[in-house]
């Protein structure tokens, strides 16, 4: 599928003269001032025209800025054709523009309202131009995405929505988007070439990948050469517009390309999902851990957003089982148990076909790991393993040494201070060594018992049993009992 907007064919229905104007202008890389001096026309008219400000421009004014751009017959056609069809390009393009829509998420949300709250706020505002949201496999960053995407659709943001293939998606295309394309063209011109990748920087707290001139430089990516698909730049113009990466792998964009994207197209924002961020200039990083699954001492409740999800997925294994006293109780145990990550919730929720609700709370208690695997399709535990196996590979020695030492300790909630006496290390190496497994995903926030700590994932703990441990210490000593 093509979107038939290039500005060498740009249908003068969905493009206005403006937006021509400019996206030849950006193509070839020339200023406002630059095609001034070639045109014999204005700045000021060709600030106009751009912003949209004078929509029937004279013919010989026409004919002068195609003699400065260079046109083409047939893109001088369509920059003709477009004047003397004057606002209606302009309202061509906001009808396409207005159709753009996120796709549809095939699940409810649950939970997250202020997460989403905060998201939508930011980018709305423009207070944000690139954020990412980072969390371990499974724990609903999609689910996040599209529900502020459609937030800020309903606010008037077109949304241009990418999932990169390989993915596993959890939503269903937006039916009959005329720019889906023209998002598949954008991912495609922020990848890297299939070049090997500069060698990521290894720092005590985790793997920083370079970006900028110190990835660019060696292979040549970025630099003037890199211009934005002019079809983008033709259909947004100075829009207000969100585009998501979902699933990106951050290690394979460039952001020389991005910086010039943002610079050319003021009104965009972009939404990134994925396992790791891309520790580029300007990224808002956003940690997103699992659901909130409070610790079930004394009388549970149905209201907390893991016992929640779970509920809503027992209803569709078992719809028999009614959340009186008793089964809630198994049922924020199996929550809090699976540290109320939303992948494990539903794989687990699928054995209660073959087990009643004691069993499964018993096998959560002893050892999660079976329970990783959804009965009915089979992948959510592979998925959920690749997932951790990625997060762990990912960590540099010393975070990756302190969840190994985790492992072999208590499960309990721990802070700095256990770290510090688990590690040896000084406070501010511990520090960013928490801080590079909150972004893994690995751990998650804690605040059971009024105080900043934190607790491995009872899943990261029962995958990362197989990985071998490192030497101990002379001496060690397990975190204080929860």
């Amino acid at each position: 599928m093509t979107t038939g907007l290039s500005p060498e064919g740009t249908s003068t229905a969905t493009a206005a003269i403006g937006a021509l104007i400019r996206g030849h202008r950006l193509r070839i890389g020339l200023t406002q001032r630059e095609l001034a001096d070639l045109s014999t026309i204005s700045v000021r008219a060709i600030r106009d025209l751009e912003k949209g400000k004078a929509l029937r421009p004279r013919a010989d004014t026409v004919r002068l800025i195609a003699d400065g751009l260079r046109l083409g017959p047939r893109a001088r056609a369509a920059l003709e054709d477009a004047a003397r069809r004057g606002p209606q390009g302009g309202a061509g393009r906001h009808q396409l523009l207005e159709r753009c829509a996120p796709p549809v998420p095939l699940h409810p949300m649950i939970g997250r309202q202020a997460e989403v709250t905060v998201l939508a706020e930011e980018l709305r505002s423009g207070a944000e131009r690139l954020i990412t949201v980072v969390g371990l496999s499974g724990v609903g960053k999609t689910r996040l995405a599209l529900e502020t995407a459609a937030r800020l659709h309903d606010a008037g943001l077109p949304v241009l929505w990418h999932t990169v293939p390989g993915a596993a998606p959890d939503c269903l295309p937006h039916d009959g988007d005329p720019l889906a394309a023209l998002a598949t063209t954008c991912a495609a011109h922020l990848r890297l070439p299939d070049r090997p990748a500069a060698p990521p920087h290894a720092t005590e707290s985790g793997t920083r990948h370079l970006y900028g001139p110190e990835a660019a430089a060696p292979y040549g990516f970025g630099g003037r050469d890199a211009q934005p698909p002019a079809e983008l730049l033709a259909v947004l113009g100075d829009r207000d517009a969100l585009l998501v990466l979902d699933g990106a792998d951050c290690a394979r964009l460039d952001f020389a390309r991005l910086s010039r994207l943002l610079r050319e197209l003021p009104g965009l924002r972009v939404l990134v999902t994925a396992d790791a961020p891309w520790d580029v200039p300007g990224e808002r990083l956003f940690l997103l851990a699992p659901l909130d699954a409070p610790r079930p001492d004394g009388t549970p409740s149905a209201d907390a957003p893991a016992v929640r999800f779970l509920l809503s997925r027992i209803r569709r294994a078992r719809p028999d089982i009614v959340a009186d006293e008793r089964s809630l109780g198994d049922v924020a145990r199996v929550a809090y148990g699976l540290d109320g990550h939303p992948l494990a919730l539903a794989a687990a929720a699928s054995w209660l076909t073959v087990c009643d609700l004691s069993t499964l709370r018993g096998i959560v208690e002893t050892d999660p790991a079976p329970l990783l695997d959804h009965l009915s399709d089979g992948t959510s535990g592979p998925h959920l393993r690749d997932g951790v196996t990625r997060a762990l590979d990912g960590l540099s020695a010393g975070p990756r040494d302190l969840v190994a030492r985790l492992c072999a300790t208590a499960d309990a909630d721990f802070d700095l201070d256990d770290v510090v006496r688990l590690t040896g290390r000084p406070l501010p190496d511990c520090g960013r060594m928490v801080r590079a497994l909150l972004i893994g995903g690995a751990i998650r926030p804690s605040t059971d018992h009024g105080r900043s700590a934190f607790r491995l994932l009872r899943v990261v703990r029962a995958l990362a049993a197989t990985s071998p441990a490192p030497a101990a210490p002379a001496a060690v000593a397990a975190p204080a009992a929860a």
